[in-house]
């Protein structure tokens, strides 16, 4: 047997990603079975992965970084059918349902589109392969969130921890006063940046995936307002906000009071491992595909999620799902990241 071929086989704990597709096919479930309890099984979900990832000392840490291998790569892939027919059952259950239960199937199907399909939307758009980055597009437009798609890879990327960059979060800022600057700074940025894009190619907007996915986004809007189906609009909408939400709660947790140098010609220091907040707890790190390896992932965007490693760099006091809640309580929040950026300030 060659080296390579060693190499290939797959390792026990590469099964862990199978919870990419667990999450949302039990709500896919729960939508058609019993759409009333969808929103107390997603929030029990929420708070057992925090309760592991604060609690349980063997779950702090996930297995080290694997070959890259198919099996990673399709898994996503499978992802994005099964989050569409998630987002269509929740609409159906709604339609049938009281008003309660579709805030509350808004809410289940949000808590899945926002804490996974974004996650893999963006770990789809960091592709070379055109496939992918349409199926990262999807993903985005399902949550009417597509100029994502722009200001990540051209906007975030190169200006991540950094003033200009409105998706990192300054020491001192609360969630509440982050999250309007966010979402206003994200949207022109990369309208900008589009515009910038068409400029140099010489292509006019009709060119354009961000236009042309705002177009459909707001032509379903209209046929489901024509149909008078309030309810499938308010889910719809709904499920996108709280998506939304976690994927800018998740922006301020990821690089919070991090700042790299910005010489006065505008020549930014190159990113290093102590410009991100990680933590490698392996249920978030298995449901997230290893988002919160985040410095490795800023220092080589073009490495998959399965080959990322858990760098010494700042660490959170918890996996994602405990931060959300902590980031929610600004008091709560300084008290405890204040301490430890004082401390990575202390010992230089």
């Amino acid at each position: 047997m060659t080296a390579q071929t060693s190499q290939q086989r797959p390792r026990l704990s590469d099964a862990r990603f199978l919870l990419i597709l667990l999450l949302p096919s039990l709500t896919l479930v729960g939508a058609v079975t019993d759409p009333r309890v969808a929103a107390a099984w997603a929030l029990a979900v929420w708070l057992l992965v925090a309760a592991i990832d604060s609690f349980l000392p063997g779950a702090k840490r996930s297995p080290g970084p694997s070959e890259q291998k198919p099996f990673f790569l399709w898994l996503l892939r499978l992802y994005v059918p099964l989050q569409l027919a998630t987002i269509a059952a929740g609409a159906w259950a709604a339609m049938h349902s009281e008003w309660l239960t579709v805030l509350g199937l808004a809410f289940a199907v949000g808590f899945v589109t926002g804490g996974q399909g974004i996650t893999f939307a963006h770990e789809l758009g960091h592709s070379k392969n055109r496939v992918d980055r349409a199926l990262a597009w999807v993903l985005m437009a399902s949550v009417n969130y597509s100029h994502f798609m722009v200001e990540h890879y051209r906007g975030h990327h190169p200006r991540a921890a950094t003033f200009d960059d409105p998706a990192s979060a300054r020491r001192g800022e609360s969630l509440w006063r982050f999250l309007p600057r966010t979402l206003w700074g994200s949207w022109a940025s990369a309208w900008r940046l589009e515009s910038q894009r068409l400029q140099q190619r010489g292509k006019g907007w009709l060119y354009s995936p961000l236009l042309w996915c705002c177009v459909l986004s707001v032509a379903l809007a209209l046929v489901l307002l024509a149909g008078a189906a309030t309810k499938i609009i308010v889910f719809w909408l709904g499920q996108s906000l709280f998506a939304i939400w976690l994927l800018e709660t998740v922006n301020y947790i990821e690089h919070y009071g991090l700042s790299r140098k910005v010489s006065p010609d505008g020549k930014r220091e190159p990113f290093a491992m102590n410009h991100a907040w990680n933590a490698d707890h392996v249920v978030s790190n298995s449901l997230l595909a290893n988002l919160q390896r985040h410095s490795d992932h800023h220092m080589h965007a073009w490495k998959p999620y399965a080959t990322l490693q858990a760098l010494p760099g700042p660490q959170l006091p918890t996996g994602y799902a405990g931060c959300l809640l902590l980031a929610a309580v600004p008091p709560v929040w300084f008290g405890v990241m204040h301490r430890r950026l004082d401390g990575m300030a202390a010992s230089g």
